[in-house]
């Protein structure tokens, strides 16, 4: 029996072929069963997984040429199922064949013999290689055109955002893109959330997305670190509002079949507050430790106040202080707990009676009773606004048919981009003119929960949610003094409305006026 060592090299390009009739496993097996009938001893087996065939380097074939460099001295055969698997090109199968042979190794397969000093074989092999080119490359362009065809349909064939999968679904042909929960509504909250100015920052989303045990997994790394360019793929991503972008089909805002996880309204303040809001530095003491650091001013010096941790003998402790020189009350400390003690007193005072909300919550229901009767008239701007854009755009096509020069052609289409995002809006903003998103009992109970009890939220809220209650109550930096506390607070509009009524002003009753309800 020969001494013949055998080493079997498979291949397969695509998931789908794993699993079809030459796949790795049925490939290998037919290359043991031509081991066998030749008295071959098989060795070793090299995979190749998700490779193609035009290329050269390929992780397994690397290993298996720097296997037979190390057992020169050995007499190997490398076994083969087809010639379709090992190379489709000419260029890639002429540079292996080198390789393999460079090696000491030769070359051979179930369905055809290898003889180099043949030129008639020889001529054969090439001509088998040259059609498994042609074949890769017909199916290629089909691929490519099939692709195409559906993502001008709506239906996304890349790979999918976070937030997102694949699946099948019996209304749609193929692969259908769906929301992959709970992560789909974690990227939502995450969209929502900055722009809504829950995250003031880039930075904020980032950290925010670090501390989610749901996300990391989701990743495919092993760092807890997420970098900016993967903030700003989320936050720049059209296919969360439900619009597809393709650089390469060169296809901008193509509308999508998929369910997005926010309006087009949304995404579109995220770009307009990304353009104009560079990420900052993250500070973990501002976030997490003296959450109201940037908030409150020294009253003596009107300049921000600082905050630091201070060490003592055994510990250290926390403190706000005005670091300003010349200021009287120049790094002469006040503990934390005082100063965010008497921000909840603050808060709390802000708390309205029971007979106020009543009136409050009737006021809020004469105003969405005016607020319905103005919808049929917004509608009518909007699409009367509508058709201006639509001529606006057709103008633009012909400017750009009928231009010749380049920088001329890049600035009508930058401009027609502009316009198509505004036509995509407009749509969007008649299609939900005077569908409100929640009821009045809902939308009232949103509101008001949070204006009868913002220190709630302050007191059980994360770091963004606190932040979140400084910028919806307060309408500029607070000014404290180092003895006497905070000073008179500039409140935001809804908390002026309230305080208003409270202090018995009635000049926001409409002029029929209105009877609150009487107490249950």
């Amino acid at each position: 029996m020969s001494h013949t060592k055998a080493v079997i090299y498979c291949r397969v390009s695509t998931e789908k072929q794993k699993n079809e009739l030459d796949g790795l496993s049925s490939q290998e097996d037919r290359c043991r069963e031509h081991a066998n009938y030749k008295g071959y001893e098989v060795v070793k087996v090299f995979r190749d997984e998700g490779v193609s065939g035009s290329l050269i380097d390929r992780p397994a074939m690397k290993e298996m040429l720097h296997f037979l460099r190390r057992n020169k001295k050995d007499d190997f055969v490398v076994l083969i199922f087809d010639i379709t698997r090992f190379a489709r090109g000419i260029d890639a199968h002429i540079a292996l064949r080198s390789k393999i042979a460079s090696t000491g190794a030769r070359l051979e397969s179930p369905s055809m013999e290898f003889i180099d000093d043949d030129p008639d074989r020889r001529l054969n092999e090439n001509v088998l290689a040259c059609f498994s080119q042609h074949f890769r490359e017909v199916i290629s362009k089909q691929t490519t055109i099939r692709m195409a065809s559906r993502f001008k349909k709506g239906y996304w064939v890349n790979k999918t955002p976070i937030g997102y999968k694949f699946t099948k679904v019996p209304e749609h042909a193929g692969k259908f893109v769906v929301r992959d929960e709970p992560l789909a509504s974690f990227i939502q909250e995450v969209l929502e959330g900055y722009a809504t100015d829950r995250f003031e920052t880039q930075c904020e989303v980032k950290r925010f997305l670090e501390n989610s045990p749901l996300f990391l997994t989701s990743r495919k790394t092993d760092s807890p670190e997420v970098t900016y360019q993967a903030v700003r793929s989320i936050l720049e991503n059209p296919f969360y509002a439900g619009y597809m972008n393709s650089d390469t089909r060169k296809l901008y805002l193509q509308p999508g079949q998929h369910e997005p996880l926010i309006s087009f309204e949304t995404w579109k303040t995220i770009q307009d507050k990304m353009a104009g809001n560079a990420r900052a530095p993250f500070r973990k003491d501002t976030t997490e430790d003296f959450i109201l650091r940037g908030f409150i001013t020294c009253d003596t010096c009107q300049k921000p106040m600082t905050a630091c941790w201070s060490k003592g003998r055994s510990s250290k402790y926390p403190y706000y202080l005005c670091f300003t020189k010349g200021c009287v009350d120049y790094r002469k400390s006040i503990r934390r707990e005082k100063v965010e003690k008497e921000f909840e007193d603050l808060l709390q005072s802000l708390q309205p009676t029971e007979g106020l909300f009543n009136l409050a919550k009737a006021m809020f229901g004469d105003l969405w009773k005016e607020r319905g009767e103005q919808i049929d008239k917004e509608t009518v701007l909007l699409k009367k606004h509508l058709v201006k854009i639509e001529n606006q755009t057709r103008s633009l096509v012909q400017r750009i048919v009928a231009a010749t020069n380049e920088t001329l052609i890049s600035t009508y289409e930058n401009e027609l981009q502009k316009l198509e995002e505004e036509k995509i809006l407009m749509n969007e903003k008649i299609a939900n003119c005077g569908r409100p998103l929640r009821s009045f009992d809902e939308s009232f109970r949103t509101a008001f929960g949070f204006l009868s009890n913002p220190c709630n939220l302050w007191q059980n809220g994360s770091p963004e949610e606190r932040r979140l209650v400084l910028r919806l109550t307060f309408a500029e930096r607070l000014k404290y003094h180092r003895k006497e506390g905070f000073r008179t607070a500039e409140t935001t509009l809804p908390f002026k409305v309230l305080g208003a009524l409270q202090g018995g002003e009635n000049k926001l009753a409409s002029p029929g006026g209105f009877e609150p309800p009487s107490p249950a």
